[in-house]
């Protein structure tokens, strides 16, 4: 069906009307020289007025020009039928620990030894990018949580948050607890069945307000899938460890983070790797969406050029009008 993409515009129609109204007639009352001989040698003439002010006869072509151009500022356009673009309707929220512990390199990726964090963002990023119809947030979390980026389609604004940030940000210690507190406050007024909450760790639960165990609890009343993330070495890489790197890795406290996504019927895995943490997105690719209610989209044919051209056209022809009647021969008879 027609429709107008802006009907507004039909406002600037009563324009040339209101011109002819407020301004001055184009004449002049007097000649600004006046010579007695080209007076008497000269024809009479009739003032000369512009032709939209002119008879009512020779205003049709002109006001059928303006009325053309204004219908095609106002965008006409052929609205084709409604198309359904699919959308899995899941809510993910991925919360990544920004503690001092995530500062340490003792990761593998691309042949190289990186932070935990770093690693994280180079395998998360893709992950979010493809997360096609999932609205995405980012939370990080340290001492205290804090939500980076809100539930969005605009996956590239969340692979850049997380791709900017800093170890310590948030603030040195761990508080498991309070980011699934504030990932709750942010998914229970989504859809239920459609919420789903990655963390991602290296340590224990070192700080903030609320237990761990009661949080999951919460979310998991809340429909509230959770996944967790241990990211670190483990003892076997004894060897490769220094001794302070070796504690800072042990900290991980996975018997907790297993419970935790017992609770929220998700899964708990353990990256000691850029190969394992791939294998655990992969993973996560697999979840299955949840069916919603579909968008609705049209597709849109312009039509503007057609009054522009018509308008062009009419335009085209009045000139040459006008010109062939100056250059016709005068009757010297």
């Amino acid at each position: 069906m027609p429709e107008f993409a802006w009907p507004w515009v039909f406002a600037l129609l009563p324009l040339p009307w209101l011109l002819r109204r407020l301004l001055p007639d184009a004449q002049r009352d007097e000649p600004a020289l006046q010579v007695s001989a080209l007076d008497e040698l000269a024809p009479p003439t009739e003032p000369r007025r512009t032709p939209l002010l002119g008879p009512p006869v020779r205003q049709l072509p002109y006001l059928l020009i303006w009325l053309l151009l204004v219908i095609a500022a106002a965008r006409p356009q052929w609205l084709g039928e409604p198309l359904p673009v699919p959308s899995s309707g899941r809510d993910l929220l991925l919360a990544v620990d920004v503690s001092g512990s995530m500062e340490q390199f003792d990761m593998r990726h691309a042949e190289r030894s990186i932070s935990r964090l770093q690693l994280v963002q180079a395998l998360f990023g893709p992950f979010i990018e493809q997360r096609q119809g999932d609205r995405i947030g980012l939370i990080l979390f340290g001492s205290r949580p804090y939500l980076q980026a809100p539930l969005t389609f605009d996956r590239s604004t969340v692979h850049t948050w997380l791709r900017q940030a800093q170890v310590g940000i948030a603030g040195s210690q761990t508080a498991l607890g309070d980011a699934i507190g504030l990932a709750i406050k942010r998914l229970r007024q989504r859809p239920a069945n459609s919420r789903v909450l990655i963390l991602v760790t290296d340590g224990a639960n070192t700080a903030g307000y609320l237990p761990p165990l009661t949080a999951a609890r919460l979310a998991a009343a809340e429909g509230i899938r959770l996944y967790t993330i241990g990211i670190g070495a483990s003892p076997d890489d004894l060897e490769q460890l220094g001794p302070d790197q070796l504690i800072q890795g042990l900290d991980l406290d996975e018997p907790l983070l297993r419970e935790i996504a017992d609770i929220g019927r998700g899964a708990y895995f353990r990256a000691r790797s850029g190969q394992e943490l791939k294998a655990i997105t992969h993973t996560l690719d697999q979840l299955e969406p949840v069916a919603q209610a579909p968008r609705r989209a049209f597709q849109i044919h312009p039509l503007h050029h057609w009054p522009l051209a018509a308008a062009l056209l009419l335009s085209v022809g009045l000139a040459v009008q006008r010109h062939g009647l100056r250059r016709r021969p005068r009757d010297c008879s």
